[in-house]
């Protein structure tokens, strides 16, 4: 067989990640805030990129003088004519400047009229107006260009900050200061200490008996129950502060473990209490804070933007926006783009205003897109869950990212991309997109099937009902959703009960009669 060279023409598809490709794909994943940083990092990088605000009216971008806040009558400049005749501008008439004139025409002395306040300066000492502007910084009439209001804000009261107050005033050895200055930064947030003591007194090169020292004057301070290494001794020290860890209580704390099972005939064997008392303890032990650090230095809670909302319409459908706030605007800027393109020096310069103004048109483009893709997805989510809307959880319907996706002809990954840190804002309250889908449960005659997340209201809804003396068990729920015509396996209750936190029938029943 010979072996020889030739040219063959052949026509195929495939698919090439381009880096706008693969920009694209990351905007529509980004939540608001990460799109915000991005376009921000964009914008300083990029010198063709400008943002743009909703307040700009004009092409180019003014929104109106700066500075002019006076009333004009027309656009020349001229200041408005006043409504009563001969009324003219009163800074163009003649004032009086002399003291003497001023004191002639009273027949008094100006010092009789305006008596100089204590205190306070006839006229500015010479000496002060020499030195330029300071004299503006002492001036009782205004405030300084260089006034900082952050400077009388208060500052956030923390946990670590309150101990070390109260360690300087409590202890006096320098040595005890350093041990306690490391046990105040070994808490968690919630005040409980975490640590081996001996192992710390290894570190720090001292005895074991010095640190539980230590220790014992740090579980002295506020708020009453921090430095305890765990529930039973920090709930004892909030006794201690109260004075109110006499035996009975002491013996209810070493068996903490009787309480959380709520065996009350157990807990008054050891208290050798009667009932009457055994419930004052109880509401006592329940009024303390098992996290007495978690009231200091809260973290911010970063509250939810929606990216869309939904609104009824008048015509009794749903009026579906996106969120303009959430949408960062920029704009290519092609003429200064043809100013610096003309005066490029060499191939490079060239090379990079071409780069950017690629860059900056892909991004405005892929932005526009991110923005017609979550207006699709969200307008399709609100028609398949328009009884939600409607009528609250009980009628959410089971739904996947593959019903969405072909319903708009798009791929199931978009979908799912989109859906990822993105909220709706409905007449029900803000929910991420990705909690309209849900799994399905099949209906017991045949019906429509259920949403898993309707389901598991459901099952809130009647362990909440129930009575104290008819605790519902996990078999008597299953056989009441079948009822309802939910065809669900006692497994697949357990399990959505234990996500909710929600304890057996045992728990549910010993919880209940200790309330009665």
């Amino acid at each position: 067989m010979a072996i020889s060279t030739k040219l063959e023409m052949r026509q195929s598809q495939s698919l090439v990640m381009t880096p706008q490709l693969m920009q694209a794909i990351k905007l529509l994943q980004m939540s608001n805030l990460d799109l915000v940083a991005y376009v921000e990092a964009e914008l300083e990088r990029n010198p063709l990129l400008e943002k743009t605000d909703s307040g700009e009216t004009g092409a180019d971008g003014d929104t109106g003088s700066e500075g002019n806040s006076e009333p004009f009558a027309d656009g020349a400049g001229t200041p408005a004519a006043s409504e009563e005749p001969g009324s003219g501008d009163w800074m163009q008439n003649d004032l009086e400047t002399g003291s003497e004139a001023i004191a002639a025409r009273m027949d008094t002395d100006l010092g009789n009229v305006f008596p100089d306040e204590p205190g306070v300066p006839a006229s500015p000492d010479p000496a002060l107006l020499k030195g330029g502007d300071s004299y503006k910084n002492v001036s009782s009439g205004g405030t300084s260009e260089d006034y900082n209001l952050e400077a009388f804000v208060a500052e956030e009261v923390s946990l670590v900050g309150t101990l070390e107050e109260q360690m300087h005033l409590a202890l006096t050895d320098e040595a005890d200061k350093l041990i306690a200055g490391h046990l105040i930064n070994s808490l968690d947030e919630n005040g409980y200490l975490y640590i081996d003591l001996g192992e710390t007194a290894g570190q720090l090169g001292v005895g074991a008996d010095r640190i539980e020292a230590v220790l014992c004057v740090l579980q002295t301070f506020e708020p009453a129950g921090v430095f305890a290494r765990d529930l039973a001794e920090c709930l004892k020290l909030q006794l201690i502060d109260k004075n109110r860890f006499d035996p009975a209580m002491e013996a209810l704390i070493d068996n903490i473990e009787l309480l959380a099972k709520r065996d009350l005939a157990g807990l008054k064997k050891v208290c050798a209490v009667d009932e009457e008392d055994l419930v004052e303890m109880i509401a006592e032990i329940r009024a303390l804070d098992p996290k007495p650090g978690s009231v200091f230095g809260s973290a911010l809670v970063q509250p939810v933007v929606p990216d869309v909302f939904v609104r009824p319409a008048n015509d009794g459908t749903w009026a579906i926006e996106l969120n303009s706030d959430t949408l960062p605007r920029v704009l290519v800027n092609q003429t200064y783009y043809a100013k610096v393109i003309k005066t490029a020096r060499n191939e490079t310069e060239k090379e990079y205003m071409t780069d950017s103004l690629q860059t900056a048109s892909w991004l405005a483009k892929s932005l526009d897109q991110r923005a017609r893709t979550i207006l699709k997805v969200s307008t399709e989510i609100v028609r398949q869950q328009d009884g939600f809307l409607t009528y609250g959880i009980a009628h959410l319907r089971p739904l996947n990212l593959k019903t969405v996706a072909e319903a708009i002809g798009m791929h199931e990954s978009t979908v799912s991309r989109v859906t990822s840190n993105k909220f709706m804002a409905t007449p029900r309250g803000i929910y991420e997109l990705k909690y309209f889908f849900s799994s399905a449960i099949s209906a017991t005659v045949g019906g429509d099937a259920h949403s898993a997340e309707s389901v598991r209201h459901k099952i809130r809804q009647l362990i909440d009902a129930e009575a104290p003396k008819a605790i519902l068990s996990d078999d008597t729920l299953v056989k009441i959703l079948k009822d309802d015509g939910i065809d669900i396996a006692r497994r697949t209750v357990a399990k959505y009960r234990e996500a909710m936190k929600i304890g057996s029938s045992v728990q549910r029943r010993r919880e209940k009669n200790s309330r009665l």
